[in-house]
């Protein structure tokens, strides 16, 4: 729990510092966001690109329907590697930064706000006011620590506290419930999950029919990381208490410009398990990388919270569900970090 405390207190100082206005990080929080939408954007359109052609084959009687289908299925999950391996530099490129925030090099000055992204469609201007838009869309991103729990204790001895990590990033949609008031709103979307936990002790994990369990390694380990990826549809309900502003007699409701908080929870499906192994050798380094099942629950679904000021909250969310399905050990996975809402 020392390291549970130690690291909380890094979050809520990030928190903290954006709340004060330190808007240097957020800017550059937004240009890293920004290339991975601009990353996925570009290969979902490159991948619908080689379906159709894949399609006027099929048309042309070039080949079969099951030709067909089998070769789109090795499409998309070619282009789900690239997108992966692409996102995963962005995320490194995110975490330097967070770690920079917390070593305190990043400084007011080195981004003038005059250079700030803005992302909402028509918000060019600084202090536009948004049209009467009951339903608005957000970039959502998330990172933090990332761990289990069973019988409601965090699993400290099993897995690396700083080492587990998640990331989430996704589109969601956000709909103002009242239309005569700003405090209720509906949030929707989807969203990819990334859910990391590193065993100590230099151990892995082996399946064993039914029963996944950590096992030492007899090779001195320097990373052993076990990775689950989830594609989920989250929703919550939404408290934004920024208020009305009146211009010309006539009301305009914003969204993320105040404190807000949301309750709520996902649902969804595992895309990928896979498990990552380092280790040196003679002065030789070797990296393994091992995909498979490893009896992980196909199906995920848990609760999640945000509280926060303008784009940045602090998140957590729990899987009600555990992460292996006939494990003795019922443990359920629990992550909390930062989420930014990019309008």
């Amino acid at each position: 729990m020392k390291n549970f405390t130690i690291h909380l207190v890094i979050l809520i100082f990030l928190f903290v510092s954006k709340v004060m206005g330190q808007e240097t990080f957020e800017a550059r929080a937004r240009q890293i966001a920004n290339k991975i939408e601009k990353v996925t954007k570009e290969e979902k359109e490159t991948l619908k690109q080689e379906v159709e052609a894949v399609n006027v084959q099929l048309s042309e009687g070039k080949i079969t329907q099951e030709q067909a289908d089998k070769r789109k299925k090795e499409l998309a999950e070619a282009r789900a590697i690239i997108i992966e391996e692409k996102v995963t530099l962005a995320q490194n490129e995110l975490n330097e930064l967070v770690q920079e925030k917390v070593d305190g090099k990043i400084k007011q000055k080195d981004i003038p706000a005059s250079y700030y992204i803005r992302w909402a469609k028509n918000d060019c201007k600084k202090d536009s006011i948004r049209s009467e838009r009951r339903t608005t869309s957000q970039f959502v991103f998330a990172l933090g620590l990332n761990n289990t729990m069973v019988d409601g204790k965090y699993q400290d001895s099993n897995y690396s506290f700083i080492g587990s990590h998640f990331y989430e990033w996704g589109f969601t949609y956000n709909s103002r419930l009242m239309k005569n008031d700003n405090l209720l709103h509906a949030k929707y979307g989807l969203s990819l999950m990334y859910n990391n936990i590193r065993p100590t002790d230099n151990r892995y994990f082996v399946v064993n029919g039914d029963q996944t369990n950590l096992q030492t390694n007899a090779v001195n380990l320097t990373e052993s990381r076990f990775r689950n990826v989830y594609l989920v549809l989250p929703a919550h309900l939404e408290f934004d208490f920024t208020r009305p502003t009146v211009k010309d007699g006539k009301t305009y409701f914003k969204t993320h410009k105040s404190f807000r908080f949301g309750v709520g929870g996902y649902a969804g499906i595992n895309v990928k398990s896979k498990q990552i192994l380092k280790f040196e050798e003679e002065d030789l380094k070797y990296k393994s990388t091992i995909k498979g099942e490893y009896n992980v629950n196909n199906f995920i679904y848990g609760v999640s919270s945000y509280i926060g000021y303008r784009e940045l909250s602090l998140y957590v969310k729990y899987d009600l569900n555990p992460l292996f399905q006939d494990n003795l050990v019922k443990e359920n996975n629990i992550s909390m970090g930062l989420r930014f809402d990019f309008n």
